[in-house]
């Protein structure tokens, strides 16, 4: 297992409160579902598991590699595709498609969220639907009183990994977040490092402005509940018009 598939699994696996909502869209779809920055599954093999035709697409092969070993070892079939987001080309339509856990605040700003839009758009058969996530951490707290979420960790093979937001930086329309990942071995050897990760702030009501001119038209939101441990979610649901 790569430090790469190590390391989205501590940050992300544990999610699972918006797997509810995903299976309903999958459901009333009744079609191909295509994630979009799938990692290594968390979402993608849930659905598959289902019964649902599941095409996955991630720009980082590693962790495509990782979702599709794991498929076979619960004998799934999940296709894999390593892509961008802002310029795939798979050669399929599909009923679905979905951005989990604030995927679509990683394009870069607004240019990036366009040019996945019109992508997108060109794959969803007629009367498709996209569901994007989309958080704001700190909506309502003041720039200068943001604090950093809670730690998150995981052991794999007796070793330790934490992954420690330790600073915010609020630039807006952009946040972005210093974390400070340690693995510790069985033996107590430590080592660390900081991993930056910057979201785009972007409303859903921007979302749904910018995916118009792109050829969709803005359905019913829906929401993720937060937890302790985790931001509510905005889904933004987007049909081809």
């Amino acid at each position: 297992m790569t430090s790469e598939v190590i390391w989205h699994d501590v940050e992300c696996s544990a999610y699972d409160i918006d797997l509810p909502l995903w299976r309903k869209l999958a459901e009333q779809a009744d079609g191909p579902v295509l994630d979009i920055g799938a990692g290594t599954g968390r979402v993608a093999l849930d659905l598959a598991a289902r019964g649902h035709e599941v095409t996955a697409i991630d720009s980082e092969p590693d962790l495509l590699r990782e979702l599709a070993a794991r498929a076979r070892g619960r004998g799934l079939h999940v296709k894999t595709a390593t892509a961008d987001a802002r310029s795939f080309d798979l050669g399929a339509e599909f009923a679905l498609a979905i951005a989990p856990m604030q995927v679509f605040q990683l394009m870069g700003g607004e240019s990036g969220r366009r040019s996945a839009l019109a992508c997108i758009r060109r794959h969803l058969a007629a009367g498709g639907v996209f569901a994007a996530a989309l958080a704001d951490p700190f909506d309502g707290i003041p720039d200068d009183e943001v604090a950093p979420p809670m730690p998150d960790i995981r052991e794999v093979d007796d070793w330790v990994y934490a992954s420690r937001p330790v600073a915010v930086r609020i630039e807006r329309p952009r946040v972005a977040i210093d974390r400070l990942r340690q693995a510790v071995s069985p033996t107590g050897e430590a080592s660390e490092g900081i991993a930056t990760i910057e979201l785009d702030l972007i409303t859903a009501a921007d979302l749904e402005t910018e995916a118009a001119d792109c050829g969709f038209v803005a359905r019913q939101r829906g929401w993720v509940p937060g937890t302790a441990e985790w931001v509510g979610s905005t889904i933004v649901i987007l049909e081809v018009s």
